[in-house]
């Protein structure tokens, strides 16, 4: 009954070879080939991604400059008033 989580069961014919978490490289190659691989992924995708977001923004421009053009007041219909 005093067994801990990781011996419940025992089972035969499995080996397990495994690495310590403190004998990891935790950033092994991230400037070597973490760099290249978002520059590679970047370029693949800008064709998909860009025209988007272009979009996206002159829609935005468009709108906010309508709405800066709606909400201002036009000083003739104030003209006559005291």
């Amino acid at each position: 009954m005093g067994k801990g989580f990781g011996n419940l069961a025992k089972i035969r014919g499995i080996v397990y070879f495994r690495l310590s978490p403190y004998e990891q490289k935790a950033f092994a190659g991230a400037i070597s080939h973490g760099v290249p691989n978002t520059i590679r992924r970047i370029r693949e995708s800008a064709l998909r991604v860009g025209p988007a977001m272009i979009f996206t923004y002159l829609v935005y421009s468009w709108a906010k400059q309508e709405h800066e053009r709606v909400v201002r007041k036009k000083p003739g219909d104030f003209a006559n008033d005291v």
